[in-house]
């Protein structure tokens, strides 16, 4: 079973889906970060973006990281407009995109990984509708930057929420 969500707020009508995340179910260990963990991002596909779309881009955020600002686990931005899915473990392989330093400091997707016992987490998947073909950052920018950027130019959003939790 899919699970949809779709972000009412500012979407037309679009859907992000997943057979591997579910909308308020716990991620399986396939796409979580550390020793033994696998690290795969999920697969994902969306469709129903508005007319104007000129490239997509993909955040995966943890708003409950004790860090004061959050977690960024993935940011991938200038996926081209006929991309409509993306497989499991797709990080550094979509061609066109770019993807970005996520908060492990490293490229690509990093999977879930809350300290133990910090209790559970939420993993915003966001998919962002872009009237651009690619999105102006400059060399190295930082996860707010970009965040700031897919807010000030996504003409449509939606996000798929899945939790985790670290015993």
């Amino acid at each position: 079973m899919r699970a949809i969500h779709v972000l009412s707020e500012n979407s037309v009508g679009m859907t992000l889906s997943s057979d591997d995340i579910f909308e308020g179910r716990p991620m399986g260990d396939d796409f979580t970060f550390g020793d033994g963990k696998q690290n795969l991002s999920s697969q994902l596909s969306w469709q129903g973006a508005p007319a104007n779309t000129k490239s997509y881009a993909i955040t995966v955020f943890d708003p409950d990281a004790p860090t004061g600002s959050g977690w960024w686990h993935w940011q991938v931005v200038n996926i081209p407009a006929s991309v409509t899915s993306i497989g499991r473990g797709a990080s550094g392989t979509i061609a066109g995109a770019r993807e970005l330093r996520n908060d492990y400091g490293s490229l690509g997707y990093g999977g879930a990984c809350p300290p133990a016992g910090h209790g559970m987490h939420r993993y915003h998947f966001t998919l962002w509708a872009l009237p651009v073909a690619s999105l102006d950052l400059p060399e190295n920018p930082s996860a707010a930057i970009v965040g700031f950027m897919l807010n000030a130019t996504a003409s449509a959003s939606a996000t798929l929420t899945a939790i985790y939790v670290q015993e």
